[in-house]
């Protein structure tokens, strides 16, 4: 429940990873459960041949709470098939197929997210793309020599890279990218897959700097608290024939029901105000700690780099102090996603653990 959970022989662990930030609201939480519980007693799927009103509930909640109240939202099943339809939209639009991601990336493992992944290791001979860029994050000077090319249908960027080790852009960077994207006339994908749903603080982490209006963002992970669900949100410059966007499965029932329920409980427990709060405190105590160089992030996506290897320190976690953590590609970080429902008794258990792992 909540922040803990527990294996197949009884023993208690505290999620401070969430499973890559999917677990937003806490692990079965009740609302949750009776709402897809309900759900599945009524009708579990039918296809996006009928019309299906949950689908439009979900859609007005996450325009109230985000304040994105102009962009339209289509349902897919996850963030890397959000963030293929989104290219596509881009490349509709535009009429190019060149894409231009950054150093640090993770964006999906299909075919058009992973040629935009910084990891050769996940992309086949299939997925290679020759007009694709990888631009280290900042280099606004590199973005606009790309984009002067004429070729490029869009700028994709995470709201705060999470597998790079929660880099967060820099505003100026974020909101010179918005402005190069209008001068150039390409689209700014934002890739809000973890960095969404309240996480950072805000609803979404690119909300942070003042006026970006992203032309698209994907969403997934903590929309549907382990439940499938991903989306695209288009602003009201697209306008999708019948039949350009599809899924068969995107929008179902339970999904809608389990997304429902999410935003429900952000709302009811304040939880987007929790991860403010806690997350500013956990930052400032790991902080203190000798053995801690880094710590970055925004809200609970919290990324701390030690002084040595990191995955020694997270398996002393797991195995004496029964605590999990993420990693991320560097090898000295470690990466905090918890669930936004955790309390500081929970965190501050874990700032008092790492300081006994470092100090020994």
């Amino acid at each position: 429940m909540g922040s803990l959970i527990w294996d197949d022989q009884g023993q208690e662990y505290l999620d401070l990873y969430g499973g890559h930030a999917v677990i937003s609201i806490g692990h079965s939480h009740p609302h949750y459960v009776q709402r897809i519980t309900e759900q599945v007693n009524q009708l579990g799927f039918y296809s996006n041949s009928i019309q299906i009103p949950l689908q439009q509930q979900l859609a007005n909640k996450l325009a109230e709470l985000s304040c994105l109240h102009s962009y339209q939202l289509f349902l897919v099943n996850s963030g890397a098939e959000a963030n293929e339809n989104a290219m596509k939209m881009a490349s509709f639009v535009t009429k190019k197929s060149g894409f231009i991601a950054f150093k640090g990336s993770f964006h999906g493992r299909t075919s058009g997210a992973v040629a935009l992944t910084d990891n050769p290791k996940l992309i086949a001979p299939c997925n290679a793309r020759e007009d694709f860029y990888l631009v280290s994050l900042g280099d606004l000077a590199g973005v606009e020599a790309l984009l002067s090319t004429n070729t490029i249908a869009g700028i994709i960027i995470e709201g705060i890279q999470g597998v790079g080790g929660i880099q967060v852009p820099n505003p100026g960077f974020l909101l010179g990218l918005y402005q190069l994207a209008i001068k150039y006339e390409v689209k700014l994908i934002l890739d809000e897959v973890q960095s969404g749903y309240g996480r950072t603080g805000r609803f979404f982490a690119h909300q942070w700097v003042e006026g970006i209006y992203p032309d698209l963002i994907t969403i997934a992970k903590g929309m549907g608290n382990g439940f499938p669900i991903g989306g695209l949100l288009l602003s009201a410059d697209f306008h999708a024939s019948y039949g350009l966007l599809g899924t068969t499965f995107g929008g179902n029932h339970l999904a809608c029901a389990a997304g429902l329920a999410v935003l429900e409980i952000i709302e009811s427990e304040r939880l987007q105000q929790n991860a403010l709060v806690l997350g500013e405190q956990l930052m400032d105590a790991l902080k203190d700690i000798p053995g801690v160089v880094d710590v970055r992030g925004k809200g609970l996506m919290i990324g701390l780099d030690l002084d040595r290897d990191a995955g020694p320190v997270r398996s002393i976690l797991i195995d004496q102090y029964k605590i999990f953590t993420g990693s991320a590609s560097g090898k000295t970080t470690i990466r905090l996603l918890p669930p936004l429902s955790v309390d500081w008794n929970q965190l501050h258990s874990f700032v008092v653990a790492l300081k006994e792992i470092l100090a020994s």
